[in-house]
């Protein structure tokens, strides 16, 4: 069964790639459907089912990856997740790290920036987004966005594995 990412940002796609190395993996930019910036686990959530579901058809597996940010008590943490849909159109779906992040990014959030501009801006860098995310700047590049996300689509794979037995 082939399968395409609801993304074309290397760090989504090769993931994916990393975590299903044996099959067929293409990318497409499908919408999401939620914010520019998911601001909740429920908002990231979502947007990673929409776009697993619009690449998913009778031959092909689609899985989704978002990011967003969400709150605990008043500190708001970085949030990942993915979605994996099959086609029967069962729907898996797995959330990976989350680390807090600093005040002065909250408040530009709150602002209705994303956190791939803001993070350029911060890091001094381009397209973090796409290459270190968040989680590379604040984890001292300990854990890559790619890395992130694989460690999300090893739980999708391994829920698929495990209920295709």
């Amino acid at each position: 069964m082939n399968i395409i990412v609801g993304s074309t940002n290397p760090a989504k796609v090769n993931a994916v790639k990393e975590v299903f190395h044996e099959k067929m993996v293409d990318s497409k930019v499908v919408p999401s459907h939620v914010s520019p910036q998911p601001f909740s686990d429920d908002e990231t959530r979502q947007g990673a089912i929409n776009r697993a579901v619009a690449c998913t058809s009778s031959d092909t597996m689609g899985i989704g990856l978002e990011g967003g940010v969400m709150y605990v008590e008043e500190q708001l943490f970085l949030c990942n997740w993915g979605a994996l849909v099959i086609p029967d159109q069962t729907i898996f779906t797995a959330s990976g790290a989350r680390i807090p992040l600093p005040k002065e990014i909250d408040i530009q959030l709150e602002h209705g920036m994303e956190l791939g501009d803001i993070m350029n801006a911060y890091a001094k860098r381009k397209n973090v987004g796409k290459k270190e995310g968040a989680i590379g700047i604040f984890t001292n590049e300990m854990i890559s966005r790619q890395t992130m996300f694989s460690h999300v689509v090893k739980l999708l794979r391994g829920q698929w594995e495990y209920n295709s037995r």
